[in-house]
């Protein structure tokens, strides 16, 4: 998005419309629309009442900090009030908010100033500083300790308090997992999860509300956003447990989202056919919007790479897009029917699919369509910026599948394919649907070599290139998470 004019810039006379000025005044409407906040704009936000009603008391704030500073739940005992808590004003709306500086490009820095000034410094946590586990494991427990102990406004920020999150799906993906802790460990209840869209793609946001651009040109935005946030409503969302098996070797240079693990098993009602090797290794992580392998995972890897490696030419949204659609065209994907090279085929070559379908215990095996070159499982309705590739399928049609109207709380995955670049340009402008394959409520991959010697895939936008053989089967399993994640609803 373009920045407002500078101050000092000429204007036009009165009564003269400039160019310029319509059209930052259209594309401010535009941000609002897709941002989802226009039926908010007549309403006035007080700045001051809303502090009151987001702030917590400053001795709980430095408590708060002090112990994911020192790494310690008793470090910031030395705020503590030991008597008279009760007196203390305690917020309405208790309100964390952590933001990402690198996305939105030159914006999140601004973002996070003006969010300070609103809030406070010590609830507007940079992830730089501060790691969402951190906080978890530090910080909110700090507070529990106090609610705990018998601290009244203590206790009532910890049943009321809700997180915001300012970046890309990657960074709200890494705040969920993270805020996935608390229901392992049965510490309740469970913050919900607002977003301010600064990523690409943006599809979390989308999926609950929050749109797909933030609006730096609306001056309000900031306070509309963080009342609705502390207002909306709730929805569920469900997460989904990732495990890749690997012969031997690792993977160079995993996404963050994908963790190298100690043993993770595979589902043993379903037998694995061939040999096994003496040494196998495991990775895992937590899928909340996709999880792709094939032609598609490929493209995103070749622009992650070009991202790190030139930051300075990926400065936003829309240039990211513009890249991204660049990479879509260089790597073949458009001329996989003309190619021999193998990398390009089919995925049915590699790839073997079964999936446990709706209200079923027992594995069926899927055929992979023989033209599809990428295989995605999507959680939300909303992928690659926006579109549904699933799309909005007729009662009819899904009974003659045996599918269900898709939703993002169903526990079901739906599975469909991409076949050469043209067919995905025509899904990804809902010209046409994806390749309906599935619906599953569990997926078992099994990828072996062949002539290939690597696979990508990505999950919630991260790719990593996998190494595969042809003598030994690498495995990808999912399954769904037992505790869904809790979500702010922005519409």
């Amino acid at each position: 998005m373009d920045s407002p004019p500078s101050e000092g810039e000429s204007s036009t006379s009165q009564g003269e419309s400039s160019p310029s000025l319509t059209v930052s005044r259209s594309s401010m409407m535009e941000s609002i629309r897709s941002y989802g906040l226009s039926r908010l704009a007549g309403i006035k936000i007080d700045k001051d009442e809303l502090r009151r009603r987001l702030l917590m008391p400053q001795y709980l704030r430095l408590a708060m900090l002090d112990s994911i500073t020192k790494k310690d739940v008793d470090g910031g005992d030395q705020h503590f009030i030991s008597s008279g808590s009760a007196d203390v004003p305690c917020p309405e709306y208790p309100m964390i908010v952590f933001i990402n500086p690198r996305s939105g490009g030159r914006h999140g820095p601004v973002l996070k100033e003006r969010l300070q000034k609103l809030i406070s410094e010590e609830q507007v946590l940079d992830l730089e500083d501060v790691k969402p586990n951190e906080f978890v494991r530090y910080g909110l427990a700090c507070i529990e300790k106090w609610a705990n102990d018998g601290d009244f406004c203590a206790n009532e920020i910890r049943q009321n308090i809700r997180i915001v999150v300012a970046g890309g799906d990657g960074t709200v993906g890494w705040v969920l997992g993270c805020l996935g802790e608390l229901n392992q460990n049965g510490r309740v209840p469970v913050p919900p999860v607002a977003i301010i869209p600064l990523g690409t793609g943006n599809d979390l946001s989308r999926s609950f509300g929050w749109g797909g651009s933030y609006p730096f040109t609306w001056k309000s935005g900031i306070k509309r956003t963080l009342h609705r946030a502390s207002v909306g409503p709730v929805s569920n969302l469900d997460s989904w447990h990732l495990v890749v098996q690997m012969p031997g070797g690792e993977v160079a240079d995993p996404p963050h989202s994908l963790k190298a693990a100690e043993e993770c098993s595979l589902d043993k009602t379903l037998e694995i056919e061939g040999d096994l090797p003496d040494k196998v290794n495991f990775y895992e992580g937590v899928i909340y919007n996709y999880f792709s392998i094939g032609m598609d995972a490929k493209v995103a890897y070749g622009f992650h790479h070009f991202r790190n490696e030139k930051p300075h030419l990926a400065q936003g949204p829309l240039a990211n897009k513009i890249i991204y659609s660049g990479y879509s065209c260089s790597q073949g994907w458009f001329l996989t029917t003309c190619t021999s090279d193998p990398s390009l085929r089919g995925l049915k070559n590699i790839l073997k699919m079964h999936v446990k379908k709706v209200n079923s215990t027992e594995w069926e095996q899927i055929p992979v369509p023989k033209s599809v070159r990428a295989v995605v499982a999507l959680n939300l309705h909303n992928y690659g910026s926006g579109r549904n590739p699933w799309g909005n399928l007729k009662p009819k049609y899904l009974e003659k599948r045996g599918f269900v109207e898709a939703r993002s709380d169903d526990g079901l995955l739906e599975i469909f394919g991409l076949k050469e670049g043209w067919h995905a340009s025509f899904v990804m402008t809902e010209l046409i649907s994806a390749k309906h394959i599935a619906q599953a409520a569990s997926i078992r991959m099994e990828i072996r070599g062949g002539e290939w010697k690597e696979a990508f895939m990505q999950m919630d936008g991260e790719p990593w290139k996998q190494p595969i053989c042809n003598y030994y089967s690498t495995f990808v399993e999912i399954n769904r998470v037992p505790f869904q994640s809790v979500m702010v609803n922005g519409e």
